[in-house]
Parts: structure tokens; sequence; C-alpha cells
């Protein structure tokens, strides 16, 4: 639980108002989320995608030595990963309107309609 409260915490001081990660992870939300409470603290938003896998099998993570995404370009980077779902672009200016542009189509893509 150290690790919950560490994180939830980290992402508090540092304004965090949206997270998008591996559905790997999908089972530790809740517990995060109770904690946001606890602190009578606003929820982020959290996002749950599926694990992006090396040409290998593996699952690209620190661990298996991943590099880095470079985060000069956040609405590039955003992009790629839609890309990488065979989702068009979404044009914004900025990771949050391209967050709030993206929705739709990402709900449309899990419901098998995009």
């Amino acid at each position: 639980m150290g690790y919950h409260l560490a994180v939830v915490v980290d992402d508090r001081l540092s304004s965090v108002s949206h997270i998008v990660r591996g559905n790997d992870l999908a089972n530790t939300t809740a517990r995060q989320l109770a904690l946001y409470d606890a602190f009578g603290a606003q929820r982020p938003e959290y996002w749950h995608l599926p694990v992006v896998l090396a040409a290998d099998g593996q699952k690209l993570s620190k661990q298996t030595g991943a590099q880095a995404v470079q985060d000069v370009d956040p609405v590039a980077n955003l992009n790629r990963v839609f890309a990488h779902f065979g989702l068009a672009a979404v044009r914004a200016d900025t990771a949050q309107q391209w967050l709030e542009l993206a929705q739709a189509i990402w709900a449309n893509y899990r419901l098998g309609l995009a």
C-alpha cells in the first residue's frame, strides 16, 4: 500500500489530471482511487490501454529495457499510440485538447466501432 500512497501523493503534487497506462495495471486503480477519495482530492481520469509488445512478444517496459518516451511533444506521442492501434491522428494543439477529442474515438474503438 505504501507504493500506491507514494504514487497518489506524487501525482497530486505534479497536478496529474490523466493517467494513461497498460490494462495490466487496471487492478491497482481502485486502491489509488480510494486514496484520492481519502484525501478529498479530485480523481484523475484513467485510460487503460492494451499492453504494447515488442516484436519478440515481450511487454515494453523499463524492466525489459524499453527506451523512455521523450516528452518534448506529448501530442505526437499520443498520436503514435493511436497509430499503434490503427487509429488516425487527432488534430490538437495540447495534450489536454487531444485527450478531450480522443475520448469518443477511443470509446468507439473499444466497442469495436472504430
